[in-house]
């Protein structure tokens, strides 16, 4: 009897580590979201969702928002200039906390003369020009692996254990989702455009959460 107890307790010890290890497996999942990362609008400088719902546009197949609609004429009228200053923007907010000291191209460090580079609205950092050629030609390449850094370093100390859309506990089914060169943990993939709609809301929630957690 006393055996056949163990047994048992063994069987229902590897069913629960079995359990685990399917459960990290189907909540490692992860999408890159290229939404427009910047809070303000950068004709006026006007905070998004002031002045309404955000007018959404894209340039060069890229997502940009304006405070209002008499932003975006602004912009039609000289696009190549204020898609720089956007650049610039998104340099300055994703630099600090950039995953990575080596290029996601040729795995060379980092130095003094790397190239700072934005694609899908996600500061990249490159070791050369030639890295940045290779990048742009196929970027789905390459950006899985600052992806990758990204979940490696943030998700050990994450600080919520519930979804920042739908309060839900993280679990099965959980979604990685990169953003701005953060981790951003959602129940599932029915969150993230609810998330991309109004990303500047739940990347509050979270900032907050880490503060309580400090």
């Amino acid at each position: 009897m006393k055996r056949s107890f163990t047994s048992q307790t063994a069987v229902l010890g590897a069913a629960l580590v079995m359990g685990l290890l399917l459960t990290q497996v189907v909540a490692a999942e992860t999408v890159a979201s290229a939404a427009y990362p910047l809070n303000t609008c950068i004709v006026s400088g006007s905070e998004l969702g002031g002045m309404g719902d955000p007018v959404v546009t894209q340039y060069a197949g890229r997502e940009v928002r304006f405070c209002c609609s008499g932003c975006k004429p602004k912009v039609d009228g000289s696009p190549a200039e204020y898609m720089k200053k956007i650049d610039a923007a998104i340099i300055e907010q994703q630099k600090p906390a950039y995953a990575l000291d080596t290029c996601v191209v040729c795995g060379d460090k980092l130095g003094g003369a790397a190239v700072d580079h934005v694609v899908n609205n996600r500061l990249v950092r490159l070791c050369k020009k030639e890295c940045v050629k290779a990048l742009d030609e196929n970027p789905a390449k390459y950006l899985p692996k600052l992806d990758e850094a990204i979940v490696a370093k943030q998700k050990p100390k994450y600080p919520l254990q519930t979804c920042v859309v739908s309060g839900e506990k993280l679990g099965a089914g959980a979604v990685d989702l990169i953003f701005a060169g953060r981790l951003v943990r959602l129940a599932g993939k029915a969150q993230v455009p609810v998330f991309e709609k109004n990303p500047g809301k739940y990347v509050a929630k979270l900032d907050d959460g880490g503060k309580a957690k400090q």
